[in-house]
């Protein structure tokens, strides 16, 4: 149930499930990002054995705000972390809360505004000590991810609570999208991190035509109409026949990956010998992969543009992507971005 809330009159609907994951119940703390409408939130969960037959041995309580951007949630982390444990052991008491609230309110505009509409990358700041891990977590699978972001599909993590270092999955599938050349993405539906989702949210997700979010519910893996792409620890799946052949990594995936750590260790060599200024693993990252995905959609749009419109496998291995092994993932890509090029890659599997 809501125990206490400010503004009182805004709509807080099944929140209750969102800012407590399902299975929280059995571990002593988490933080949970999720959405809500139009709106992100961030909540502090904590659980506290107390002696007493009515609450069942066990205390437990978030608490959480909402913004209608995720970029800066994390700046709370800290006060409701403290805020969770003040509630657990003096409830009842909401004076810090509500001058929290009247410090830092700002008006929730119920519009369809497009939350959190800053390309991911501009997070960066909020997230160095988390998100390099995750994404050595999924190991060479990343290159998969990375095809099913830039493609837009559904993606749906699952995991066991706790369920935040999970939340920067999602953000870090998210980033793995991003691209600046001007003009594209304009065909695709925005790179959507949801975050936590669970079977109340089931309604919502069935309209999503893009999104990535993760959950600690099994049901979901078998309700398929809700996704595109399951990941399940570091195993990547889709039930999609059409979409199988983007699981297989390929040389040039095993190149990007040797390139990538690469990049690390000499970042970590100039780290060590205090050579300067030196970027974070978190940026090396993401700015890896913009490139990557900044050299396809140039060589794209380039081969549009010139007489005969013909992307050849010089092309392709150009865009650092394998003529036979990514054919699939670039015809996927041409219709999904609305590019107009012939591709003469021969497919090997036809006679």
């Amino acid at each position: 149930m809501v125990e206490w809330c400010l503004p009182q009159d805004i709509d807080l609907e099944g929140i209750e499930f969102k800012s407590m994951a399902s299975g929280s119940h059995k571990i002593q703390s988490d933080f949970i990002y999720f959405r809500k409408g139009p709106f992100f939130g961030l909540a502090c969960f904590a659980n506290m054995p107390v002696e007493s037959e009515l609450e069942r041995g066990a205390r437990m309580k978030s608490v959480g705000v909402l913004s209608p951007s995720y970029t800066l949630l994390y700046r709370y982390m800290h006060f409701l972390e403290n805020q969770v444990r003040h509630q657990l052991e003096t409830p009842g008491h909401y004076s810090h809360l509500a001058a929290f609230y009247e410090d830092k309110k700002g008006v929730l505009h119920a519009g369809s505004g497009r939350g959190g509409s800053l390309p991911p990358v501009y997070w960066l700041p909020s997230i160095h000590r988390y998100m390099y891990p995750e994404m050595k977590f999924f190991g060479e699978q990343i290159l998969v991810l990375w095809k099913f972001a830039l493609l837009r599909k559904r993606i749906l993590i699952f995991s066991p609570p706790p369920v935040g270092v999970v939340c920067y999955r999602v953000y870090c599938c998210c980033c793995l999208a991003n691209v600046s050349l001007p003009g594209i993405g304009s065909t695709v539906p925005e790179s959507k991190p949801f975050f936590y989702v669970n079977v109340a949210d089931i309604e919502s997700l069935e309209v999503e035509v893009s999104y990535v979010a993760c959950t600690t519910e099994k049901i979901f893996e078998e309700k398929r109409e809700l996704y595109d792409v399951y990941v399940d620890n570091q195993n990547v799946k889709t039930h999609h026949g059409h979409l199988q052949p983007l699981l297989k990594i390929n040389g040039a995936d095993r190149e990007k990956y040797r390139r990538l750590n690469e990049q690390r260790q000499m970042l970590l060599y100039s780290q060590e010998v205090g050579d300067g200024y030196t970027p974070c693993e978190e940026d090396l990252f993401v700015l890896f992969f913009l490139e990557e995905n900044n050299r396809i959609f140039q060589t794209l749009l380039e081969v549009s543009a010139s007489q005969d419109k013909t992307l050849t496998a010089e092309h392709a291995r150009g865009m650092g992507l394998d003529p036979q092994g990514d054919r699939s993932f670039l015809m996927d890509l041409l219709e999904a971005y609305g590019i107009d090029v012939m591709l003469v890659i021969d497919n090997p599997c036809c006679p």
